[in-house]
């Protein structure tokens, strides 16, 4: 038998899609929540709690808003289990995390016949696949055009996708939905927290799933936050679903959702964790408090600043997301993208590369919204690009904060 030493983990910076940097109070909630036992009358207030501020940050009036028990596959899995075998789907897909998406549809679709004849990558018939390259975002007029020519049950898309840093049209996603008589749904795993949006603004989407280690800034393995519509529910009701665990209507019970309407008391037995609720219950406090409009500002006040000094290092940048920049490396670097993401972690300095092709470097600022830490990333990233013997003007990538922020940027 080998007991090995404890595990020690430095501090890191989470400078990638995400999970991004927990928020310390966040992390002062879950481990201060000083209790074991989950059915205790703190624990089951600090549900209902967390379920109508939930609604609060999704921006929305439907009663089945809540959390899903796990990150956010736990969330999107929760969604898709609307989609039933047979079931006509038109899946958009523009990069590693909608494809993902597309997968889980085309299991989820899939005959029984159909998943035995590939168990791991179905095809089934009954589901559309459109792809869009890699760097481009889906437009309303791509949505359109597809549900017109498919007419499909089901339409779904990913509202950000941080495999390739793209926001997707999620208005013209809506309006095609409503239009040819699709029901939407959208996997908001990072634009919820991240995007000032209300979910209740698009009624061509009928589901909702988002993660809590993004932009609500909580901890992995707490609670995905999900929503669905009446319509989304009464189909369910309709078809059922083949799933216990991830049951829509049933999760909705361990939350105090029985029959479209909030309860005293949950009535679906789920052995929940009161750590986890403690600390999703102030990742929403914390949302709220600084509100999601004023949040997405930031966002977008910081990803400029980091924007304005990457490209004076002479990265080209190809994302338009707010929370993650997606990035090709200047041409005398070009295929040292994994080698350079392997040095900045040995720097405890986590950025990420794409996970598909073509290979990019990703560099995130979930949770980073100071001018301290974004100066920070930039010299860790300049640092690790001159350690593999890039050349650039530091004056000119100094200067480019110091224009945005509007005051000198101090050296290290």
């Amino acid at each position: 038998m080998t007991i090995f030493p404890q595990l020690e983990i430095p501090e890191t910076i989470a400078a990638g899609p995400g999970p991004g940097n927990t928020d310390a109070r966040v992390l002062a909630r879950f481990a201060g929540a000083g209790l074991a036992d989950h059915m205790h009358p703190d624990v089951l207030r600090g549900m209902v709690e967390c379920k109508q501020m939930l609604r609060d940050v999704m921006g929305t009036k439907n009663v089945h808003t809540f959390g899903v028990a796990g990150t956010g596959w736990s969330g999107l899995d929760v969604m898709f289990s609307g989609v039933m075998p047979g079931d006509t789907v038109v899946m958009f897909v523009n990069g590693t995390f909608s494809g993902i998406d597309g997968l889980t549809v085309r299991m989820k679709a899939a005959t029984a016949e159909e998943l035995a004849a590939n168990p791991s990558d179905p095809k089934p018939a009954s589901v559309t696949i459109i792809e869009v390259p890699h760097g481009q975002s889906v437009t309303g007029e791509i949505v359109d055009k597809a549900l017109s020519e498919h007419k499909p049950q089901w339409a779904a898309m990913a509202h950000w996708e941080t495999g390739s840093g793209r926001v997707n049209d999620i208005q013209g996603f809506s309006d095609a939905c409503e239009a040819h008589g699709a029901m939407g749904l959208v996997d908001a795993v990072s634009s919820l927290g991240v995007e000032d949006f209300r979910i209740d603004d698009y009624p061509g989407v009928h589901g909702w799933a988002s993660c809590p280690q993004k932009g609500i800034c909580c901890l992995p393995l707490t609670y995905a936050p999900v929503s669905f519509s009446d319509q989304f529910i009464e189909q369910l009701k309709k078809t059922g679903t083949r799933t216990f665990v991830h049951h829509p209507i049933m999760e909705a019970r361990h939350w105090g959702i029985v029959d479209g309407k909030d309860v005293e008391k949950g009535t679906y037995h789920r052995t929940h964790s009161a750590y986890a609720v403690a600390a999703f219950h102030e990742a929403l406090r914390i949302t709220l408090q600084q509100t999601v409009a004023q949040r997405a500002k930031d966002y977008i006040y910081h990803e400029a600043a980091l924007r304005a000094a990457l490209t004076e290092m002479g990265c080209e940048i190809t994302s338009n997301m707010t929370s993650l920049i997606v990035l090709n490396l200047p041409a005398e670097m070009a295929g040292r993208e994994m080698e350079l993401v392997q040095h900045c972690r040995a720097q405890n300095f986590g950025i990420w590369p794409t996970l598909s092709e073509p290979v990019q470097v990703r560099i995130g600022i979930l949770n980073l919204l100071n001018q301290q830490a974004i100066s920070g990333i930039v010299d860790k990233f300049g640092q690790a690009m001159r350690d593999l013997g890039a050349s650039f003007d530091q004056d000119a990538v100094s200067a480019a904060l110091s224009h945005h922020y509007g005051q000198a940027i101090a050296a290290e």
